[in-house]
């Protein structure tokens, strides 16, 4: 498979022929950032990991130029922490044992471009030719604008596959904004609590990220343990890590669907939910 971008690399730690790694994938992640996929996708590493039937392939979409640093790391350029990040996602392909793993190289600015339909027609084919039973990606109410963009770039290249070939389930998973907030039966939750020492495994490996100024290792499993707590207000917890996620299947089902409005009605029962509860309240209605 030829990716477009010079740098772009495809990468399969057990080294089995290109074709047959890609083609026995049944998980795909794609995430904006080196680490992402690691932070918002392991429900699918963890499904897949030790397995002979089922593959996870991870695929990052921007080359991580613009990360913050810290530390060791404060001096590196941009051009270094490329080679750098490019390195440590690829260590934790192979700690997680990955069935492949892509990275795709495009700046942020050309994944905001709306207009720039190449990173749509890349994941068009990298999708395609998977043919993932679940995909993975960022949740569209996320804060960060990549995260924002790479879900539509998504979704998009999904939609324009024929119906045969769309996954069976697409989830919008959490990183720069938690989902705890949606309704509980809105909401897909999955538990995570098993393997603990491999979800810190794949993601320590990221040390530009975590020794450079930013613990997404303690954050990521404060979530989700926080998570878990307050699933349930009044039941004892069911497990001690979960991962929430927006389910996007519809968006994919039916491609007219508007992405602003099926989102926008998550947001807006979650306000009536709040309105509801302090009128009711605060006025003595039963």
């Amino acid at each position: 498979m030829k990716l477009n971008k010079p740098a772009a690399l495809l990468y399969i730690p057990d080294n089995v022929p290109e074709e047959e790694a890609i083609s026995r994938t049944t998980i795909m992640g794609i995430g904006a950032h080196q680490d992402d996929l690691e932070i918002m996708s392991f429900q699918g590493i963890l499904e897949c990991f030790g397995k002979n039937d089922q593959w996870y392939f991870g695929v990052v979409v921007t080359n991580g130029a613009g990360s913050p640093r810290n530390g060791l790391y404060a001096s590196c350029s941009d051009e270094d922490m490329q080679r750098i990040r490019k390195a440590e996602q690829k260590k934790a392909a192979y700690v997680g044992e990955y069935g492949a793993m892509a990275l795709l190289d495009y700046t942020s600015s050309e994944v905001k471009d709306g207009r720039n339909h190449s990173v749509v027609s890349e994941l068009n084919t990298l999708i395609g030719a998977a043919r993932p039973r679940i995909v993975y990606t960022h949740n569209p109410a996320d804060k960060h604008d990549t995260h924002v963009s790479v879900a539509l770039r998504v979704l998009a290249a999904i939609r324009q596959l024929p119906e045969s070939l769309r996954p069976e389930k697409v989830y919008g998973c959490e990183v720069w904004r938690a989902l705890d907030w949606m309704m509980d039966e809105e909401k897909t939750q999955f538990d995570v609590a098993e393997h603990p020492n491999l979800s810190v495994a794949v993601l320590g490996v990221h040390d530009s990220q975590v020794a450079g100024g930013k613990r997404y290792d303690l954050a990521t499993t404060g979530r989700r343990l926080a998570n878990a707590t307050y699933a349930e207000s009044h039941g004892t917890d069911a497990t001690n890590q979960l991962a929430l996620a927006m389910d996007l299947t519809p968006l994919i089902i039916d491609p007219t669907l508007d992405i602003n409005d099926y989102v926008q009605a998550f947001i807006r029962h979650f306000s009536e939910d709040v309105s509801d509860k302090l009128l009711r309240y605060e006025t003595g209605k039963p």
